[in-house]
Order: C-alpha cells, then sequence, then structure tokens
C-alpha cells in the first residue's frame, strides 16, 4: 500500500447556520486516481475549496496534511507551490489568446531583459501538447476551439506548473463520448507517470473507469472509502442517496392522446444564411414523451430553440400547436401559447444568479401574477412557495441567492419556473446534466407526472441510457437530417448511434 501523500482530517466547514462539511475524512495515496461521488449540495465543491486554498485555513476546523505535515493554506499560490492544481467544470481561459498563452498565463518564461520569452513559450507548450498525445496547434486561438479542447487544454496549463496533486471537478460535463474517452486516457497516463488524481463526477461509468478508490460524501459526511474493484454502482448509489434504488429510469407510460405538436418539412438557417435543419418532420401526443438524438452538432438544440421561437430563419415546412399554425414569432408568444423551454446552459440561459429563488421561479409568468400594472405578491409567493416544496428544493426559503444553490437546485428553479407558466408542451435540453443520480431520479418523476396530467415532453439527450430510459418514441438527428426514429421497444444503442450518423 503506497504512502498518503494528502489527509483530511475531521474537517467541518460552516456557512453561517449551514453546516457544509461535517467532519469529512479521507486520505489520498501517491500515483492514485481517488474519486469523489456524492448528491449535489454534499460537499464536494466545498471540500475541493479548501483543499485548494480558495477556503484559508482558519475559515474550517480540521486538518490537511501534506506528506504528514499540517498545511495552513492561505490561497491558490500556496497549494500552488506543494503542486495542487484544480480543474473547475466552469474552464478558466481567456478565449481571445493562444493556447500557448493561456497555457502559461501568469507564469511566463522571461528573457534575459525581463520581457516575455515567446519563443519559449511556444516551444514549451508545443513540447507538453505532444508529451499528452495533442494534435493542437499553440499558435490557435482558445475561442475557435471546442469545448473538450479547451477542457485539455485546462489540464495541461495545470500540469505545466510542476503538479503533483491534480483535482478535476466535474471534467466531463460537456463532452462528447468520444472526448472522455480521451480524458480518461490522460487520466490514465497521468496515474502512471506518478500524478494523483481526485477524480469529481456525477458519470458512474466514468468513475468505474478510472478510479482506484471511491469516497462519498452525503449531506456533508464521508460515509466512506471502498476499493474500486470491491464495489458496485448500486452499492455506491445507495451510500449517496442513503437509500436502495431499483430503476434509474422509472418511466411510467401514460395515456397517449391527441397530437400537440406537429412539425412539418421544417427547414431553418442560422445568422450565416446555412441550412441547419433540413426537412424535419414529427409529431408528438399528450402523455408522450419525444426523445430527441443524435451527436452534438446535430442540430438538437437548434430544433427545439427554433420551435421556441430562439433560433433561425425558418425558410420552408410549418409548424403547429394543438392544430394551430405557429408561425416565426417570439420567445414571449411562445409561452403564452403554451410552449416552454429548459434550455442545456441554465446559468447562461435559464437563471438570474445574483437574484433570489422567488423572482426566478416567477420570472416568466408575471403576466399571469399582475393586477393593472402590479404584482399580485400574495398570488407570486403562494405559486412560487407550492413548487418550491414540490420540487423539495433544498434551500432556506425562497429569498435564498439562486447563485448559491448547488446545481440540482438550480436545475429545480429552472424546472419550476418552466412549470409556473403552465405549458401544454415543455422541451427538455440535456435537463440531467451536472446533477447527481438523487437529483435525475426526481427530474424523471417530473416527467412522469407532466405526462400524467396530459402534456407532451420533448426530451433532448446526450446519454443514451437516459434517451432510451426516458423515451416512448426517440427521433434521431444527423446533421440536421432525421437520420432515424425507434419506439422504446425498437431502441438499441448500436441502431441509434448507426442513426446519429447516417448524414455524416
Amino acid at each position: 500500500m503506497s504512502q498518503a501523500i494528502l489527509e483530511v482530517d475531521c474537517l467541518t466547514k460552516r456557512f453561517g447556520s449551514v453546516l457544509a462539511l461535517n467532519g469529512v475524512s479521507f486520505d489520498l495515496r501517491a500515483g492514485e486516481v481517488h474519486a469523489l461521488c456524492g448528491e449535489n449540495g454534499a460537499g464536494k465543491s466545498t471540500l475541493i475549496k479548501c483543499l485548494s486554498g480558495i477556503w484559508p485555513a482558519g475559515s474550517y476546523e480540521g486538518q490537511i496534511k501534506i506528506n504528514g505535515q499540517v498545511a495552513a493554506f492561505q490561497g491558490i499560490r500556496d497549494t500552488e507551490a506543494v503542486g495542487i492544481a484544480v480543474i473547475y467544470q466552469e474552464l478558466a481561459l481567456v478565449r481571445e489568446m493562444t493556447v500557448a498563452e493561456n497555457i502559461f498565463l501568469g507564469s511566463e518564461p522571461t528573457n534575459k531583459w525581463g520581457g516575455i520569452d515567446w519563443n519559449k513559450v511556444y516551444t514549451d507548450a508545443q513540447r507538453l501538447l505532444e508529451q499528452y498525445g495533442l494534435q493542437l496547434d499553440p499558435a490557435a486561438r482558445v475561442g475557435d476551439l471546442g469545448i473538450g479542447e479547451q477542457q485539455l487544454i485546462e489540464i495541461v496549463k495545470a500540469l505545466a506548473k510542476d503538479t503533483k496533486i491534480l483535482l478535476l471537478d466535474e471534467p466531463t460535463a460537456a463532452l462528447t463520448e468520444s472526448e472522455v474517452e480521451v480524458l480518461l486516457n490522460i487520466i490514465r497516463d497521468l496515474r502512471n507517470r506518478g500524478v494523483t488524481c481526485v477524480y469529481i463526477s456525477h458519470k458512474l461509468d466514468e468513475v468505474f473507469a478510472v478510479s482506484d478508490r471511491i469516497t462519498v460524501l452525503r449531506d456533508g459526511t464521508s460515509v466512506g472509502t471502498t476499493d474500486t474493484a470491491a464495489t458496485t454502482k448500486g452499492d455506491v448509489i445507495q451510500q449517496m442517496v442513503g437509500r436502495k434504488i431499483e430503476d434509474l429510469f422509472p418511466r411510467r407510460s401514460a395515456a397517449v392522446k391527441e397530437v400537440l405538436l406537429r412539425v412539418s418539412s421544417l427547414t431553418v438557417k442560422n445568422d450565416e444564411d446555412k441550412v441547419i435543419l433540413n426537412d424535419i418532420s414529427f409529431a408528438v401526443r399528450a402523455g408522450e414523451v419525444l426523445g430527441i438524438g443524435g451527436l452534438m452538432g446535430a442540430g438538437r438544440t437548434e430544433l427545439i430553440m427554433h420551435l421556441f421561437a430562439g433560433f433561425g430563419e425558418r425558410v420552408a415546412g410549418e409548424v403547429y400547436l394543438k392544430d394551430k399554425p405557429m408561425a416565426q414569432c417570439t420567445p414571449a408568444s411562445s409561452i403564452a401559447n403554451g410552449m416552454m423551454l429548459v434550455s442545456e446552459d441554465r446559468k447562461r440561459y435559464g437563471l438570474v444568479l445574483d437574484k433570489d429563488i422567488g423572482f426566478n421561479q416567477s420570472l416568466a409568468s408575471l403576466s399571469d401574477l399582475t393586477k393593472g400594472i402590479f404584482v399580485d405578491q400574495l398570488k407570486e409567493a403562494n405559486q412560487n412557495w407550492d413548487l418550491f416544496k414540490a420540487l423539495r428544493i433544498k434551500a432556506q426559503g425562497l429569498e435564498t441567492v439562486v447563485g448559491t444553490l448547488s446545481g440540482g437546485n438550480q436545475q429545480k428553479v429552472v424546472l419550476a419556473k418552466a412549470l409556473m407558466t403552465k405549458p401544454d408542451v415543455i422541451f427538455l435540453d440535456e435537463p440531467t446534466r451536472g446533477i447527481d443520480v438523487g437529483a435525475k431520479l426526481e427530474v424523471y418523476e417530473l416527467i412522469n407526472r407532466l405526462t400524467a396530467e396530459g402534456k407532451a415532453v420533448v426530451l433532448v439527450s446526450s446519454e443514451l441510457p437516459e434517451l432510451m430510459g426516458m423515451s416512448d418514441r426517440i427521433i434521431v438527428l444527423s446533421s440536421g437530417k432525421i437520420g432515424g426514429e425507434f419506439t422504446s421497444a425498437q431502441a438499441q444503442q448500436h441502431l441509434i448511434l448507426e442513426a446519429a450518423m447516417a448524414h455524416s
């Protein structure tokens, strides 16, 4: 058994009356990949902030030890000095700068005159990229690269600082399957080079593919640490949520009734006059979940954004809502007509992060909550509170600022905002991205509740098990066209992937 290079002993962190960490203990061994699992709000991010120096020594109780010595980090500089680096879910790159400039930002090599040695910047960047098998141009502008490539640059940037312990917080949340595999291979290579990794992810397939040990956090406490080879996904999930879960995708079919949304021969161009969607036709009925699958860039988000009047120019085709023709209008008129969108980027498009829960939940429904020119505050508060309780949002109250909530609870606020508009058709774009197993189950139960009430749900998801488990039918897009359509009984992963590449 290798020696522990980092130890966390009874770490406790409070925010006012809220106990974020309660006596958390675990250790890291040299050259291992150690996974941290837990529901949103379990304390994972708080723990990472203590380990990275964002929350300095003195702001928490307990001890952090490096190679047996108590560490008193007062900031990120202190953690970098002992070889700790963090890769956050939200990338910290400067889009206007090149790959090489980002890798050495803040630690640029200098020449004998004290200026930046640009030749060395680009030469060393090229060497680092090649060292980790990345075929990237160090002179390329970061903003022109894909999210997966940017995530890999973040890792190279961290490793350029002689990192010994790499903390990765949800590093694959925005990556495609092929990009995930590249990242996991890099982590395996780092382990072989003696770099220790802490890997935080809600995706248990990744956790079991790459980790040596797993520590589970629940409600701010460390439930236990287990060798990955000695446990199962079911055991980890049970530790995370405190109960046994029999069915990860509890789809309950509802009575399918009349067609609520019908799309006929839809063709859409973007702002650059390029055809993004070509000859799309489908229908979705009351009580039905229609899944939309496809690879990244296939047009899934563009399709539902256009139907919600938030993207593109319709150059051909018709859209009918309850047999009423829907011309290209505005998102406000779409909401008024009974359609609502839950976008995939909740922080950018779904929430006002510096406002409270009540403000966000009622934001799209103010026209129904006003008397004359004034908001009926009692009606607003009652509706907000009903949804707050129904969705089991973990917060002290409606006055809690949304930006302070965990990802799963932020997603519930976005869903509450959508439900408050009382839609007939609701578009869900990656509704479980970046949230834990327990929160996912609550989203799935909400989908079942919506279809039981006679709503139509259009579900976009990159996770094939979720798409297959929660959809009554699946339409697969390929390069802006329909590549295939399957009932739930016909849907198999290899068939969906074949359809996704039909027009590539």
